[in-house]
């Protein structure tokens, strides 16, 4: 265990991952939350929608925001606090519950949780410029963060700070682009 992870965090953890395979796990939740947990697969849904979101005139500023926000997570999230934490997935330590996942085991490191993040970042994005696609961004964002504790691969700790991580980055992608964006406008004039 990482020293940054005190014992009562973990253990905290464990008993709430604990409380999820005793109480929550079927047949049913475990080829619903495999399907879900994929939509997150790489932030690849994301990354489509802000691309998509590029070649309309009405929602490029949002496309742009949503990149920025997903760029900013790769870079914070996957590439600088995953490293600087290097924490084990709960699969990998020793008398849990799950030892191996219904799902692919992932490559990387456990906090915080990736897909959380990436889909947080783009929900927030979504919320604050187009409540109606917002919403529903947050629902999945939300299924897909769950679905990561419910396939045992994320501790909910890596999943809050995903997705208070992917919060904070969603208003930074939206604040930077629109900054920009005034100062494109203005010089345009």
């Amino acid at each position: 265990m990482v020293p940054f992870f005190p014992e009562w965090i973990q253990s905290t953890d464990l008993s709430i991952l604990e409380w999820i395979q005793i109480h929550l796990v079927n047949p049913f939740c475990d080829g619903f939350f495999s399907l879900v947990t994929h939509l997150g697969d790489g932030g690849i849904l994301w990354i489509l929608l802000a691309v998509g979101m590029l070649f309309f005139k009405k929602t490029r500023k949002t496309g742009l925001m949503m990149g920025t926000a997903l760029v900013l997570g790769l870079i914070f999230g996957n590439g600088v606090l995953k490293n600087l934490f290097q924490r084990v997935r709960p699969y990998d330590l020793e008398n849990t519950l799950v030892q191996v996942p219904i799902i692919a085991k992932p490559g990387d490191w456990s906090f915080p949780s990736g897909h959380t993040l990436a889909s947080f970042e783009a929900a927030t994005v979504l919320m604050i410029r187009n409540k109606r696609f917002g919403i529903p961004a947050l629902i999945l964002a939300v299924l897909i963060a769950f679905s990561r504790l419910y396939l045992y691969v994320h501790f909910p700790s890596d999943v809050l700070a995903g997705a208070l991580l992917g919060v904070l980055l969603g208003f930074l992608g939206v604040f930077i682009v629109g900054k920009i964006a005034k100062k494109v406008d203005k010089e345009l004039k």
